[in-house]
């Protein structure tokens, strides 16, 4: 085997491991042997066909992420305006999602959580309760201090019927989990699966905060919604039992440092 016989064939197994290098080029030029310049320019034109192809793919790829990152962006914001109509049913709850969205975004960028993690968390917050875009027009016009047993057992439905409508948006992740988990009390007496303590997702357990607070702080048919101070004392009243006390404490002390989340409706 000749010298340059051997130094293409070392070329060309490392073409072959995906070293596209140049080396093979200088073989195509005058004065090579016939033989080994047809195969030299054989190879070259392959990588480029291969290199073209890839370029092509990589472009695909890039165009597909590019349009999965739209689809995903349009899934959420019709899921969004969905949860916006659903809450113009009662004007008492119109835009409940978006303040508990962003109440729980707050606290969970108070706790360090990840860029991803307080994503899923916000998302969490403007889906938990999609599940009631079923109910029926009692749920919405009952004007009680108490809801009746019949309603109550409709409502406590709903996160199921939130994993109903989103268990094929995989793209939502573990906000799904967090939606479904939100009336999930550290006792284990919530529902809808009776988790108790560490069973209860991060979070799940920061939306019921964000869900309590602006409960309590907001107007309903029956009664006025209370002041900020006024809540704070509920929420400290239901710790431990109902809500994570570590992250009450973390959630007041945002509240009192930058105020109260508002909403255009």
């Amino acid at each position: 085997m000749t010298d340059t016989v051997h130094k293409v064939i070392t070329i060309l197994e490392n073409i072959a491991k995906g070293d596209y290098s140049n080396d093979i080029m200088k073989y195509t030029t005058r004065g090579q042997d016939e033989d080994i310049r047809r195969i030299a320019e054989a190879v070259g034109m392959m990588m480029v066909r291969v290199e073209a192809r890839e370029y092509n793919l990589q472009l695909m790829v890039g165009q597909l992420q590019k349009l999965n990152k739209t689809i995903k962006k349009n899934a959420i914001q019709t899921i969004r305006t969905i949860a916006k109509a659903l809450g113009a049913r009662d004007e008492y709850t119109e835009g409940h999602a978006e303040r508990v969205a962003n109440y729980s975004k707050r606290l969970a960028c108070c706790m360090g959580l990840s860029k991803d993690q307080v994503h899923f968390i916000w998302v969490a917050g403007i889906l938990h309760d999609i599940g009631k875009i079923g109910f029926s027009d009692k749920v919405f016009e009952d004007t009680g201090s108490r809801f009746s047993d019949e309603i109550f057992s409709e409502i406590r439905l709903h996160p199921v019927q939130t994993f109903e409508i989103l268990k094929d948006l995989e793209f939502i992740g573990p906000a799904l989990d967090y939606a479904v988990s939100h009336h999930e009390k550290l006792d284990g007496t919530g529902y809808p699966d009776g988790l108790k303590g560490e069973q209860i997702p991060m979070g799940a357990r920061i939306l019921a905060v964000a869900d309590c607070f602006d409960a309590i702080t907001t107007t309903r048919s029956y009664r006025a919604g209370r002041n900020m101070e006024e809540a704070f004392d509920i929420l400290e009243q239901i710790k431990g039992n109902h809500l994570d006390p570590s992250l009450v404490a973390i959630f007041i002390k945002e509240i009192r440092e930058n105020g109260m989340e508002t909403i255009e409706n």
